[in-house]
C-alpha cells in the first residue's frame, strides 16, 4: 500500500452504518488478561495487512485498562494517513477477514464477522485519538475514577439498550468529567 497518488479529497459528510442500527446484548465481564493476547494477534494482522502504509495501532477501551470490568470488544484505533485514501487501507483491513461497519466524517470503523473486536480507523493527528488514549492511561493510572466507571457501566447496563451507541452516548458525561481530571492532573 503507498500512498494514494491522488491528492486530498473532501472526507464523506454523512454517516453510513452499513447493515442499519443493531440490537445487542451487552453484558460486563471481570477484566480478562486475554484480552491482551487478543489485542496483540489482531495488532499483528492488522500491521501485516498495512505493511506498506504508515500507520499507528494502539488498544483503547475498557478492555485495554486492567482491572476494569468491560464488554468482552477488543477496541482498537488504527492511525493513517489519509482517512479520505480509503484504498490504502480499507481493502486491505477486508481482505484479513474484517468488516465494513461505519463510514463517517473522519472515522471508519471495521470489525469482525463476530463483532468482538473494533478497529477504528482515524487519520493521523485526529483529536479523537488523543481522547481514547487520555481516558485509557487516566483509567490505567486513577483507581477512584476506574472504579467510577465501571459502576457507571454497571448502572447503565440495568437498562435495555436497542444499540451500542445510545448505550455509548449515555456514559458521555462521566467519561468527560474522567477526562477533565486527566486533563487537570498533567498540568
Amino acid at each position: 500500500m503507498k500512498k494514494s497518488s491522488v491528492g486530498r479529497r473532501p472526507d464523506v459528510t454523512a454517516v453510513e452504518l452499513v447493515g442499519g442500527i443493531e440490537p445487542l446484548e451487552l453484558e460486563l465481564h471481570d477484566y480478562d488478561e486475554r484480552w491482551v493476547g487478543l489485542y496483540l494477534d489482531h495488532r499483528r494482522r492488522i500491521l501485516d495487512a498495512l505493511a506498506a502504509a504508515n500507520v499507528g495501532v494502539e488498544h483503547i477501551g475498557s478492555t485495554s485498562v486492567p482491572g476494569l470490568a468491560a464488554k468482552p470488544i477488543i477496541d482498537i484505533v488504527v492511525t493513517v494517513e489519509d482517512i479520505t485514501a480509503e484504498e490504502d487501507y480499507l481493502s486491505a483491513l477486508v481482505a484479513v477477514g474484517y468488516e465494513l461497519r461505519t463510514r463517517e466524517p473522519g472515522h471508519r470503523l471495521v470489525r469482525t464477522p463476530a463483532r468482538d473486536v473494533h478497529v477504528h480507523i482515524y487519520e493521523q493527528g485526529a483529536p479523537a485519538v488523543a481522547e481514547y488514549l487520555l481516558l485509557r492511561d487516566w483509567l490505567r493510572s486513577n483507581a477512584h475514577d476506574r472504579a467510577l466507571y465501571e459502576s457507571t457501566k454497571r448502572s447503565l447496563l440495568q437498562s435495555r439498550w436497542h444499540d451500542m451507541n445510545a448505550y455509548a452516548n449515555a456514559k458521555t458525561d462521566v467519561i468527560l468529567a474522567i477526562k477533565a481530571r486527566a486533563r487537570a492532573a498533567r498540568r
